[in-house]
């Protein structure tokens, strides 16, 4: 399996961010995953730089991980085209060791340029058209086309990679998993779902990588960690379509009013002790994926890589 860090861009600002794939790098992880946000989840996350500015910042300062996001939305707020656009510049600084992550995105950072949030289906419409425009720009050819929902006309592009990033799709159910098998070069899973992995490589997604998150918040005192949860994630309990649907960081922090200790319990990794580290990758290692990154909550960010560098990935590398 591969091993990578998650790099919140709702928690940490752009220069942090650098600096964490720096040490991420320097503690052996084999790639990080940088958050692709307009807005954070709630007020107390307090951040949201523009991805592709950071992605830039990490190329110069980084020479070996690779580096990704996880995950854009390239539908509403920022035309295929320009993310096209983006990801192969970043491609042509991280030759071989970059990939972008593709979602169906979230009302809450898609709603700010006016555009009327669509359902569901359309979504998935929009995206299987968008990475079709993508991959048509990264040829490097004149491409002209007119879909459904976008109109590419004459645009090339000449900053180009000698191989065009890998795209990875996140997938939750049934519908995300068919188009991730469809569309992508990868899927992007955020539970040990053997079912949903069996179903996408029935599907046409075998052999190709599948990459899991694991949320965690590493320190010393469990409940410390706990509390830091509490205050900096609580909408990792939030279920089903609130996700998508809520518009404004106010409405998170209104609908996690209702969160307690126990509904964030089985969903996070706390504290110091490794075995409960090692237990969460070896439930996705064992549904088939190919690699998990870990995305610790809170301002610790480095007493988690320093306790990865020491103990958790020389663990996970032995066993």
């Amino acid at each position: 399996m591969k091993f990578g860090l998650k790099l919140c861009a709702e928690e940490r600002s752009a220069t942090e961010l650098v600096d964490d794939a720096v040490r991420a790098e320097e503690a052996g992880f084999d790639f990080a995953a940088l958050s692709d946000h307009f807005h954070p989840w709630i007020d107390e996350q307090g951040e949201s730089p523009f991805a592709w500015t950071v992605l830039g910042g990490i190329a110069t300062a980084t020479e070996r991980i690779e580096v990704g996001t996880g995950v854009t939305c390239p539908t509403i707020r920022i035309h295929p085209a320009i993310v096209a656009q983006a990801a192969a510049t970043v491609a042509t600084m991280m030759p071989g060791r970059s990939f972008i992550g593709l979602g169906t995105g979230e009302n809450l950072n898609e709603h700010v340029t006016g555009e009327r949030w669509p359902r569901p289906d359309v979504r998935r419409d929009m995206l299987r058209e968008a990475v079709a425009a993508m991959r048509a720009l990264w040829s490097g050819e004149m491409v002209t086309m007119r879909g459904e929902h976008y109109v590419v006309e004459s645009a090339r592009l000449y900053s180009v990679p000698e191989d065009p990033p890998p795209v990875l799709v996140s997938a939750s159910g049934s519908e995300s998993v068919s188009l991730a098998a469809e569309i992508g070069d990868g899927l992007i899973g955020t539970a040990p779902d053997a079912d949903l992995l069996s179903t996408y490589r029935a599907e046409g997604g075998g052999g190709r990588i599948a990459y899991g998150e694991i949320t965690v918040c590493w320190n010393e005192d469990p409940d410390e960690a706990m509390d830091t949860v509490m205050r900096c994630w609580p909408n990792l309990a939030l279920a089903g379509s609130l996700n998508t649907e809520l518009a404004l960081p106010k409405h998170f922090e209104d609908a996690t009013r209702l969160v307690r200790e126990d509904d964030l319990r089985p969903s996070v990794v706390l504290g110091p002790e490794l075995g409960d580290y090692l237990g969460s990758v070896e439930a996705f290692d064992r549904a088939g994926y190919d690699g998990v990154w870990f995305h610790q909550v809170g301002e610790d960010q480095e007493g988690f890589t320093a306790f990865a560098e020491r103990e958790l990935l020389p663990a996970l590398r032995a066993s």
